[in-house]
């Protein structure tokens, strides 16, 4: 379980970061979850954007996409949100305890 502080400077470190994927009006499929999944084991936080013609809210996308992938919702901000798992092999971000 992630702490408020823990979860601020994950929020601090994504502000920086741009988008890797994008969920469109296909909406969440398998190879989106494949894809987050490999991406989470390799840079442990990644931001994602949900596209107006997707006809969902960013919310309802990271509250479906994060079971799936084992991670935590950092931050939902307008059609952004930001994904956290820590990574088995490629270990770079550091949590404050």
């Amino acid at each position: 379980m992630i702490t408020s502080k823990q979860r601020a400077q994950l929020r601090s470190l994504a502000n920086g970061m741009q988008a890797i994927f994008q969920v469109g009006k296909g909406g969440v499929g398998e190879a989106l979850i494949k894809q987050v999944d490999d991406a989470l084991e390799a840079r442990e936080l990644i931001k994602l954007t949900v596209l107006e013609n997707a006809q969902t809210t960013s919310r309802k996308v990271a509250d479906e996409i994060a079971p799936k992938v084992n991670a935590d919702v950092i931050q939902v901000i307008g059609s952004k949100f930001v994904l956290y798992r820590e990574s088995k092999e490629h270990k770079e971000i550091v949590l404050v305890k």
